[in-house]
């Protein structure tokens, strides 16, 4: 007979179960994969959104240009005034203290901004009240400043030689996440406050910008690249309303690839425990298929009825994903907050949810596809005697659709991946990793086949059951394998990103960091430390800030603004960066190639590079770097390359010039402040920055304490954001091992019993399978460590461009947890099936 669809329909609801027996674990693994998607997906696109809708908000204009150390010359500023509506402004370290209390004393962020600002978005006060710029000698303050410094609205405060009055205290600044890291808490002045300070002098590391609201036609790309061509010394940074921080663009576009990664790794993980609750479900249905076939239902009448029963359970375990990706939101949100410009609360994105919810679809038919056409196609005889002759073959039927599926979810997934190479890529790997493992447990069996037979009849029995007609070792390698791998891949990333924050942000720096300090006032700084803390290790440098604006041979140099792209990983090119000269070769570094410059050197200008640059540029020795230093452009000869210990909080150049190449330039120093640790008191601390702060007003001194521990916070959100996203995939892995293992559990049923019948125990049954587990996790724990720590190397290293630093106690812990897992399943699973009666069963066979 050939049932209608309606008819189909009424025998498949039948047969199903309100709490979905049986099904249980594909309901889990889709419900995983589909949250995660629907999460990720929405997640990122509200970012992308509010990338996209408030760039010109976050960055408070169309086209911003900033300048290192100067000023825009007059012409320069009437081009860039010419394109649109300018609002002028200056950023740069300042100390702030309490007049006639020198120890109440704070490092700021000085932001000093014109009658124009903000040129887009709202700036408001505490309590919601909208403002505008500061007035003359107002000031606004971050909340930080309110609470170190306890000052409130009409108090006093000081900075550099200006005594200022506290206006207000900031609530929302809409430009605040283009302006970057900063080193202490906000103050916004007038340029007339910042004028009366008098902390711009040559050499001053101040950065202007300059920010144009252009008409709503005009190309701010083309219009910003205009400048830098009629300029090209001058030594912009321009940046547009669609690249409103490119630092924060690059985060997002890693922290999407890695998303995607997760999200791909759940739905694969998910696809196996999908086939595997679809086959165990049809398997405990064999009898009634059977029993159907008897009755005269057709191959297609089957595929009908448990077609509709496994695309309503997937229907209502999609729709439970898609609710719980969308709840999810705003924890993830939160737990990337400050990091990203996410609004709080929940976000609905309905292509986010189409794609999750397809994606879902997709995978429930593609791997339910295999066992549904192994029951459709089999005879009712041969469905009645699986138990005692297990079906084989079979798979021919479903090559078909399971092409079609595959071929649907990697178009798709190509399709709406923003890195179209990165998902294709890991597609292709996790199809060679399904082969691979499928091929491993297919050797598995062979190899348990052709071993020699122990001697002990557990241990004999035990290998047996590895490479019997029937035996399901095969799938427990593919879903073992892939779940354990899952856990191995988390703890690699994990203790990386910890080890990175560990190094990266080391515990061991100097006690402050001293900006703009007067060449002729360094006496005057060493006096002054030295008086509060004679022990106290002091070190000064050169500091000047410049960009490079050309590299390579002499006569074939590569100039930086004909770049289409700056190469990866060569971030130096990127704006202005600080410049310095030695005699000797800085503390810390450590010569590669070439020879240093003795000194009173005078010869040709020569320049030493990192070579970690030099490998990234291709640069060799005698090739040259030019630099623009306050719009003037000066070229040197490299005569060495250094590796940089970066680890050390000290001071750090990319470049160091000989002396005569650029100390003509004006210029200030930089200084660090180690003090030991019997001089650390709080009564030496507010000696010294009392002390610098009254001697040096136009000097910044910047405590590394709070600058340290705002820089391990950032890591450590962005760990735990990936640690949460990654962990759906595990949790897909832990349904997957669970599901691998009540299906094997399934098919033992039969052997316990003939066990039983022969005199065998329940205790020697347990063991059995106890041995039975131990044997199959030795191999899988060696295979997962390889292929979860080679992946989670990848992800770490060209991913996210950190170093691989695995804690491998850690690891290996996470891995024995993971074994440990599959026997306290493989065992508690099992409890029930040795509590069977054989009489029972062999009634049912």
């Amino acid at each position: 007979m050939n049932l209608s669809w309606s008819a189909a329909w009424r025998l498949a609801r039948r047969g199903l179960d309100w709490r979905f027996k049986g099904l249980r674990l594909l309901l889990v693994c889709l419900v995983l994969g589909t949250a995660a998607l629907s999460a990720i997906g929405t997640l990122t696109g509200a970012i992308e959104r509010e990338l996209a809708t408030r760039g010109r908000e976050m960055l408070g204009a169309d086209l911003e240009f900033t300048l290192a150390a100067r000023t825009p010359a007059p012409e320069e500023r009437a081009a860039i005034a010419a394109l649109g509506e300018l609002s002028e402004g200056a950023r740069l370290q300042a100390m702030a203290r309490v007049p006639g209390a020198d120890t109440r004393t704070t490092p700021v962020e000085l932001k000093a901004v014109d009658a124009k600002w903000p040129l887009y978005g709202r700036f408001t006060l505490e309590g919601g009240k909208q403002a505008g710029a500061p007035q003359g000698m107002t000031a606004w303050i971050a909340p930080g400043v309110a609470d170190r410094l306890d000052v409130k609205v009409g108090d006093a405060l000081r900075v550099g030689e200006a005594v200022l009055t506290v206006g207000g205290v900031i609530g929302s600044e809409p430009d605040r996440l283009a302006e970057g890291f900063s080193l202490g808490p906000t103050v916004i002045v007038s340029k007339a406050a910042l004028d009366a300070s008098r902390l711009v002098q040559p050499g001053s590391m101040v950065r202007s910008k300059l920010r144009v609201r252009l008409p709503a036609s005009a190309d701010a790309v083309a219009l910003g690249e205009s400048i830098k061509e009629r300029f090209p010394l001058a030594g912009y940074e321009v940046r547009t309303r669609q690249k409103a921080s490119p630092g924060l663009d690059r985060f997002v576009s890693r922290m999407g690839q890695f998303l995607v990664l997760v999200a791909l790794a759940a739905l694969a993980i998910a696809g196996i425990g999908i086939g595997n609750g679809v086959n165990s479900y049809l398997e405990a249905r064999r009898g009634s298929i059977a029993t159907l076939k008897i009755l005269g239902a057709s191959s297609g009448d089957i595929a009908r009825i448990y077609l509709l029963q496994l695309a309503a359970a997937s229907a209502l375990a999609i729709a439970a994903g898609l609710v719980i990706g969308v709840s999810l939101t705003p924890l993830l949100g939160r737990a990337l907050q400050g990091l990203l410009p996410i609004e709080p609360g929940f976000v609905f994105d309905a292509g986010a949810l189409i794609i999750a919810a397809t994606y879902g679809g997709l995978i429930a038919l593609t791997f339910a596809a295999p066992p549904l056409v192994r029951a459709r196609n089999f005879p009712a005889m041969a469905l009645m005697r699986a138990r005692v002759s297990p079906l084989a073959g079979g798979w021919r039927g479903a090559v078909l659709p399971v092409a079609l599926g595959l071929a649907g979810i990697a178009a798709l997934a190509v399709f709406t991946a923003p890195q179209k190479l990165l998902a294709a890529g890991f597609l292709g790997g996790a199809a060679a990793l399904f082969v691979l493992l499928s091929a491993l447990g297919w050797g598995v069996q062979r190899l348990a086949a052709r071993m020699p037979k122990p001697k002990g009849a557990i241990a004999r029995m035990a290998l047996a059951n590895l490479h019997r007609p029937g035996a399901q070792t095969s799938a427990l390698v593919l879903a073992l394998g892939f779940g354990l791998s899952a856990f191995v891949l988390l703890a690699g990333v994990q203790t990386s990103l910890d080890g990175n924050i560990a190094q990266r942000v080391p515990n061991k720096a100097p006690d402050y960091f001293v900006l703009d300090l007067p060449l002729n006032k360094v006496n005057d700084f060493n006096s002054i430390v030295m008086a509060a803390a004679p022990g106290a290790e002091l070190r000064e440098v050169p500091a000047l800030r410049g960009s490079i604006v050309g590299y390579g041979p002499e006569n074939a140099m590569t100039r930086v603004a004909d770049l289409k792209e700056i190469p990866e990983n060569a971030w130096p090119l990127r704006g202005d960066r600080g410049l310095t000269y030695a005699d000797e070769v800085p503390q810390g570094n450590m010569l590669t190639a070439g020879e240093w410059w003795p000194k009173d050197y005078a010869g040709e200008p020569l320049v030493s590079v990192d070579d970690e640059l030099a490998k990234v540029l291709n640069l060799r020795l005698g090739d040259r770097i030019s630099v623009s230093i306050l719009g003037v452009e000066r070229s040197a000869r490299i005569a060495s390359f250094r590796r940089i210990d970066w680890e050390n909080m000290g001071f750090n150049y990319v470049l160091v010039f000989s002396p005569n190449a650029i100390a003509d330039a004006p210029h200030n120093l930089a200084a660090t402040i180690s003090l030991p640790q019997k001089e650390k008191m709080p009564e030496v601390r507010r000696a010294i920055l009392g002390g610098l702060v009254k001697a040096l007003p136009s000097s910044s001194v910047v405590e590394i304490g709070p600058v340290l521990g705002q820089a391990r916070e950032i890591l450590g959100q962005m760990g735990t954001a990936i640690l949460a996203a990654a962990s759906v995939a595990v949790l897909s892995g832990m349904a997957v091992l669970a599901g691998a293992i009540a299906a094997a559990r399934e098919r033992k049923t039969y052997d316990n019993v003939i066990l039983r019948v022969l005199g065998a125990s329940r205790r020697q049954l347990l063991v059995l399978l106890v041995a039975e587990y131990v044997l199959l996790g030795a191999f899988l724990c060696t295979l997962a460590l390889a292929l979860g720590s080679g992946v989670a190397w990848a992800i770490v290293v060209w991913l996210f461009e950190f170093d691989w630093l695995p804690d491998w106690p850690r690891i290996l812990g996470v891995l024995g947890a993971g074994v440990g897992l599959v026997m306290v399943l493989a065992v508690g699973g099992s409890l029930n099936l040795l509590r069977t009666r054989p009489a029972q069963v062999l009634r049912e066979l």
